[in-house]
C-alpha cells in the first residue's frame, strides 16, 4: 500500500506535465528559417524557441502540414486527459482504502484504487508508445531534423509508476479474500459444551461474580494490547500462593 500510495501521485504529476507541455517532438534545421530556431511540437500547440535570443513564441503558429489531424496525435489528446481523470479517481479510492488514520485499512477499496491506477497507467502508456512509434512518420518540413521531446520520457516514467503502484495496491485483494475466509470460518465455528465459553457467553458476563464465597474479577479482553487477560488465578492451589498470577494459564488460552 505504501508503494502504491507514493508512486500514484508521482505518476499523476509527471503525466500532467507530459500532457500540458509542448515538447513531444522537437524540429530543428527547418528550411527557410533561422538556424537557431527549434520548434517544440506537442499534442495541443507548437512553440518556437530562438536559441540566440532565448525567446519563445507559442502563439499564431499555424499547422500547415496537418500535424494535429494525425491519428496518433488525436488518440493522445483523448487518452492522456482520460488517464489523468482515472488516476485522480484511483488515488481518492486508494486513500480511502489505506486509511492511515485508522487501525485497519479497507483492503477492498485499496485494491480497487490500485486497479484504477493500473488502468490509468495503461491508457497513458498506449498514447505515449503510439506517438513514439509514429514520431518520424508524422508530417514535418522536408529536410528538417526530428528528435524525441522530454514529454515522452516523462510519460513513460509516469506510466511505469502508475502501473507498478497499481499492481502493488491490487495485492490488497488477496488480504481481502483472507479476511472474508476468516469471517466465514468464525461464523461456522461451534463452541463445545464444556467449561470453555464462546464470545456470546463471555460478553454476557458484565459484572463481578461470587466464586467460592469471595468477590472475584472475571476474564476480560484487553483491547489495548489485543490479548486475553484473566485476573483469576486458577493455579492458586497448586502453587500454594494466594497472590494473583500474571502469567498465561489454561483459562487464558
Amino acid at each position: 500500500m505504501i508503494v502504491g500510495i507514493v508512486l500514484g501521485p508521482c505518476g499523476l504529476v509527471l503525466n500532467l506535465t507530459s500532457t500540458l507541455a509542448q515538447t513531444w517532438r522537437t524540429v530543428s534545421l527547418i528550411p527557410g528559417e533561422t538556424q537557431d530556431l527549434i520548434q517544440h511540437q506537442g499534442i495541443w500547440q507548437f512553440c518556437n524557441e530562438y536559441q540566440s535570443s532565448h525567446m519563445n513564441n507559442c502563439f499564431n503558429i499555424k499547422d500547415t502540414l496537418g500535424y494535429f489531424s494525425q491519428l496518433p496525435v488525436q488518440v493522445a489528446k483523448g487518452l492522456m486527459p482520460a488517464s489523468l481523470v482515472v488516476t485522480a479517481l484511483g488515488l481518492v479510492v486508494a486513500s480511502l482504502g489505506v486509511r492511515c488514520w485508522q487501525d485497519q485499512p479497507h483492503h477492498l477499496l485499496g485494491g480497487l484504487g490500485g486497479l484504477l491506477l493500473f488502468i490509468s497507467g495503461l491508457l497513458s502508456l498506449i498514447a505515449i508508445s503510439w506517438y513514439n512509434h509514429e514520431l518520424y512518420d508524422l508530417p514535418a518540413p522536408t529536410g528538417s531534423t526530428l528528435a524525441v521531446g522530454y514529454c515522452l520520457v516523462l510519460g513513460y516514467l509516469a506510466s511505469c509508476m502508475e502501473i507498478i503502484g497499481g499492481l502493488a495496491l491490487t495485492v490488497s485483494f488477496g488480504q481481502c479474500c483472507k479476511e472474508c475466509k476468516l469471517k466465514k470460518a468464525a461464523k461456522d465455528t461451534t463452541y463445545p459444551p464444556s467449561n470453555q465459553q464462546g464470545p456470546a457467553s463471555v460478553a454476557a458476563i458484565s459484572s463481578p461474580s461470587i466464586i467460592d464465597g469471595r468477590n472475584t474479577r472475571i476474564p476480560s479482553w484487553n483491547t489495548a494490547h489485543n490479548y486475553h487477560s484473566n485476573f483469576l488465578d486458577v493455579m492458586e492451589d497448586e502453587e500454594g500462593s494466594r497472590s494473583p498470577s500474571r502469567f498465561p494459564c489454561d483459562s487464558d488460552l
